[in-house]
């Protein structure tokens, strides 16, 4: 809807440039035009302004799912315990800690993180917990799989790290046939549980070809394993900790962007965020609005476009959609994913629009989008849509082009609302 209406323009904008060629090889200033022209940073919000974050020490103790690991009597949550501020990576290094520090049996390996690894998420755990259990690995995918398959096999509790997701489809045989199978193929008496797979995913706005993929969709057939997508600190800390401590094998994927850019108040106690349940981030009743990762920040933006538009983008959104209500839901876990929640929503708002980075094709909103359809189908008031990153290999430049953004979702949500 405003990509079309933007083309319909161009024309009118051609015609004055060969009309006055002169007058119109400049921009106008903003004193001459109508419009006011978008701020120099575009409308988009930082990560770091958003609302979705805990910035706060009594927000962050009252985040929701939030199980406690001590055994100690119940305390006052605001009063008994601690924050820290801390970034994403910060945060999976608080988490690894931990579960180093609580399980004698756990260990955790990868490609470089002796010294702390190309994001730093690994920094002084091989000084504070020796190098016996914290080391580095020979530069082979598909040998950290299976090593880290036959330690939790052995009843270890195993951490591996694969250094970017774009780097796990050498692993994709030992995590889809041997990981994936290990306990159906024993009929039930030998688990792997005790295996976690992290990896840096995503877009970082100029990766390209090899460290901007999203391979999650790869793995929604691998019936056995579980893969988690933390947006934030704290649900990182608490949602790895789930992962490391679940009875199966976990592919664990950080947004990589999010490392620095993403910042709360975290607690300092151990705690974990239950796997498998999606979280409502914003109520609605006319749209849902599903995501993960990344994406999670760019859609809070495409609803405040929507609610409270620019004066550069207002002649654009009808103001009759502006008073919409869009539901924003969180995923984090994407296998298996929370349908329960995400059908519930579907039935109340109408519509769904599903966001993420990569491609359509194959994608988990196609996915997300079959089920639904088939459950909610004679509650649907619009057909599912899908907003994704485009079916081309991530560009060497331009990537953010390939990106879902705040202004193709609040398209993608205008033409929903309008259907």
């Amino acid at each position: 809807m405003l990509a079309p209406r933007l083309r319909s323009r161009l024309p009118a904008f051609v015609s004055s440039v060969r009309d006055h060629p002169k007058q119109s090889c400049r921009w106008q200033t903003t004193a001459s035009t109508a419009v006011e022209p978008p701020p120099a940073s575009g409308h988009s919000s930082s990560v770091a302004s958003s609302k979705l974050l805990r910035i706060t020490r009594e927000s962050a103790l009252r985040t929701p799912g939030i199980v406690w690991a001590d055994e100690e009597p119940v305390r006052n949550i605001v009063g008994g315990r601690e924050t820290r501020k801390m970034n994403l990576y910060q945060a999976v290094r608080d988490a690894l800690s931990i579960a180093l520090a609580k399980d004698d049996t756990a260990v955790v390996f990868g490609e470089d993180i002796a010294f702390g690894g190309v994001f730093r998420c690994t920094m002084g755990l091989a000084e504070e917990f020796g190098r016996e259990r914290v080391f580095n690995t020979p530069l082979t995918e598909q040998g950290i799989a299976g090593f880290g398959i036959g330690l939790a096999s052995m009843g270890h509790t195993a951490i591996a790290e694969i250094q970017f997701a774009d780097y796990i489809f050498p692993a994709f045989d030992q995590l889809v046939n041997e990981a994936a199978k290990f306990r159906y193929r024993s009929g039930g008496n030998f688990s792997i549980g005790g295996l976690t797979v992290r990896t840096p995913t995503m877009a970082v706005g100029h990766g390209g070809l090899y460290h901007s993929q999203s391979p999650e969709g790869f793995f929604m057939g691998a019936a056995g394993l579980k893969i988690v997508i933390p947006r934030s600190p704290i649900q990182c800390k608490g949602l790895l900790l789930s992962a490391i401590r679940d009875p199966n094998p976990v592919i664990f994927m950080e947004p990589k962007i999010l490392y620095r850019s993403a910042v709360e108040q975290v607690p300092i106690d151990g705690y974990t965020i239950p796997l498998s349940r999606a979280e409502t981030l914003i109520p609605g009743s006319d749209l849902t609005l599903l995501t993960w990762g990344t994406p999670v920040y760019h859609c809070e933006s495409a609803i405040q476009l929507l609610n409270s538009p620019p004066p550069s983008l207002a002649p654009l959104i009808p103001p009759s959609l502006r008073s919409a209500k869009v539901e924003l839901i969180d995923l984090r876990t994407i296998l298996p994913w929370d349908m329960e929640a995400v059908v519930e929503s579907v039935r109340r708002t109408k519509r769904l629009v599903i966001v993420h980075e990569a491609g359509m094709t194959g994608g988990v909103g196609g996915e997300i989008a079959a089920e639904v359809s088939k459950r909610a189908f004679l509650r649907l008031e619009a057909p599912v849509r899908r907003i994704t990153g485009w079916d081309v290999p991530a560009a060497l430049q331009f990537e953010k082009f390939n990106m879902p953004d705040e202004i193709r979702i609040l398209d993608g949500i205008i033409e929903t609302l309008s259907y």
